[in-house]
């Protein structure tokens, strides 16, 4: 009989990765879903989609082990059954394993899903019914974080959701390379970066961001960190509902609730009369 682990769901991806190139989500996955972690009943973690190299996977695994409870298990999933059988061969700390699988991962019941930028190489029809298929498959209470960084992990964003749907929007930069918030555009989950238009909710965010920094340039001699606080202040007093507190943001990171910028939605074509012809012109 099949197993769900031989009939993953998705397509290989590119699969480049580096050491330490999820460093920033992976401490904001601590600090920020590591009380969910605690208090789950089976502290089991999916690395969905860990690349050519199992590096991140390991790194997650020692984050969460020192961070959160020493008991996390971590499992790598991969559709590429090569992949897979590297990471068991090069990679077999404690509590970590792999195992083949895509969205519908492989039949375990995470507390939590790391899946970074596996969705970019999907069309953005087809994130809604991803996310949908791998919440459905969290255990109670559970949480996936689903997000694209560029190669090195100095600039990130991803998106928390749950089995409801999405919860929250991080923005994230290694502030002492970022020349101007703009270049966080280019690294937007898959749901929000063909939506950095005039018009949508994200490309307001873009703007602010990026006005309230020049804004800020005042704060330049006192390095990057304090002028970036006095941009995440000024946003702030603009009314945008940035969660967590400054101690977040010192870290280069902007939290907003999903509602705030979510995409605005399609409108759906109104069908013609059979009766009459559609107009012209």
């Amino acid at each position: 009989m099949a197993t769900w682990a031989s009939r993953p769901l998705g397509v290989v991806t590119r699969g480049t990765t580096n050491p330490n190139r999820l460093r920033r989500v992976d401490n904001w996955i601590v600090e920020t879903c590591g009380d969910a972690l605690r208090a789950a009943s089976d502290p089991l973690v999916v690395d969905l989609g860990y690349g050519a190299s199992p590096v991140t996977a390991v790194e997650l695994r020692a984050r969460l082990a020192t961070g959160v409870r020493a008991d996390v298990r971590v499992v790598g999933l991969e559709i590429d059954p090569v992949r897979v059988a590297d990471a068991q061969f090069s990679a077999d700390p404690p509590g970590l394993t792999f195992a083949r699988g895509g969205f519908e991962l492989a039949g375990l019941r995470p507390a939590l899903v790391r899946a970074f930028n596996v969705l970019r190489q999907y069309d953005e029809s087809e994130v809604v019914g991803a996310w949908a298929t791998v919440t459905g498959q969290l255990a109670p209470g559970g949480l996936l974080v689903e997000g694209t960084c560029d190669e090195l992990g100095r600039l990130a964003s991803w998106v928390l959701l749950d089995a409801t749907g999405p919860r929250s929007l991080t923005l994230a930069a290694r502030l002492a390379t970022m020349q101007t918030p703009a270049e966080l555009a280019e690294r937007l989950p898959k749901a929000l970066i063909h939506r950095n238009v005039p018009g949508e909710p994200i490309h307001d965010l873009i703007r602010a961001l990026t006005d309230a920094w020049h804004a800020a340039a005042g704060y330049a001699p006192y390095g990057p960190r304090q002028r970036w606080l006095k941009t995440v202040t000024t946003l702030h007093a603009q009314g945008w509902p940035i969660l967590h507190r400054p101690r977040r943001w010192r870290q280069g990171e902007l939290t907003l609730p999903w509602p705030t910028i979510a995409p605005t939605p399609t409108p759906t074509p109104t069908p013609h009369s059979p009766h009459r012809p559609p107009p012209r012109g």
